[in-house]
C-alpha cells in the first residue's frame, strides 16, 4: 500500500444519554427496524455524513432517531471505538456520546428506528447480547464515566428539588453508583466538602420520621474533596 493509500473505513457517531426514573438509573434505547441486528435494542446513531462534523452528526441522529435535542443534554464525547470487527457491515470507527440529565421527556422514534424507549441500565448490562454492536461496552464505558462525575463534580443536585435532603441526595448517588452507603459517613463526606451544600436552616415536612435539615446546591461546580465510592452494603 503506498503512503497516499488508506483502507476504506466508515465514521459512526453514537449516544448513550442516562437519566434517573422509577428510582433506577434508564438509558435511552433504540430498537433497530434494519440489518444488521434488526429488533436488537441498540445506542442511538448512526453514520457521519457529507458536510458535517461529529457533533453536528450525534445532533442529527439523537433528534431523528428519538426527537431529543443533543445541544439541550449538554452530550459530551467520552471515547472513540474501532476494533476491527465492531460492524458486521464493515470497518467501521464510532464515537461515543455521553450525558447524564435529570427530567428527560418520553422519545419519539422516527428515522431506521423502530422504536425508542428508556430501560434500566442493569437490565441492558446483565447479558452481552441484549444490545447490538458493541454497544454493552459503550454503555459500561458510560455509566462508569456518569459514576465517576459523581465522585468530582456536584452534579448530583440537579436530580434533587430547590431544596432537599441529604437523604434525597444520598438516594441519586446510590441509584448512580449501583451500591448502599452508610448515611453517617455520607452526611459527612458532602457536609464537609466547601461550597458543595448551603444549609436552608428549614426543615423537611415528610411524615413518619424526625423532620430532617433542607439543603441548597452550593455555588462550586468541582468537589474538593472528592466524594469517593465505599460499598457499605
Amino acid at each position: 500500500m503506498s503512503k497516499l493509500e488508506t483502507p476504506p473505513a466508515a465514521v459512526a457517531v453514537d449516544l448513550a444519554v442516562l437519566t434517573i426514573r422509577e428510582r433506577s438509573l434508564h438509558v435511552l434505547v433504540v430498537e433497530r427496524a434494519t440489518p444488521p441486528y434488526r429488533g436488537r435494542f441498540a445506542l442511538p446513531g448512526g453514520f457521519l455524513e457529507d458536510g458535517e462534523d461529529l457533533d453536528q452528526a450525534a445532533y442529527r441522529e439523537l433528534a431523528e432517531e428519538t426527537s431529543l435535542d443533543a445541544a439541550w443534554l449538554r452530550v459530551r464525547q467520552l471515547h472513540s471505538y474501532g476494533a476491527p470487527d465492531r460492524d458486521p457491515r464493515g470497518r467501521v470507527v464510532s464515537v461515543c456520546y455521553v450525558a447524564l440529565m435529570p427530567d428527560l421527556p418520553m422519545p419519539v422514534a422516527g428515522g431506521d428506528a423502530r422504536a425508542a424507549h428508556w430501560l434500566p441500565v442493569r437490565d441492558l448490562l446483565d447479558t452481552e447480547a441484549k444490545l447490538a454492536f458493541d454497544h454493552h461496552r459503550l454503555l459500561t464505558d458510560a455509566v462508569e464515566h456518569a459514576r465517576e462525575a459523581l465522585t468530582s463534580t456536584t452534579l448530583a443536585t440537579a436530580f434533587c428539588p430547590p431544596e432537599f435532603t441529604i437523604g434525597q441526595l444520598r438516594d441519586v448517588y446510590e441509584i448512580v453508583w449501583g451500591i448502599r452507603l452508610d448515611p453517617a459517613n455520607f452526611h459527612r463526606k458532602v457536609t464537609g466538602v466547601p461550597g458543595f451544600l448551603i444549609a436552608t436552616g428549614g426543615k423537611s415536612s415528610e411524615t413518619g420520621g424526625r423532620p430532617a435539615a433542607l439543603y441548597r446546591a452550593g455555588p462550586v461546580t468541582r468537589l474538593h474533596p472528592a466524594i469517593l465510592r465505599e460499598q457499605t452494603a
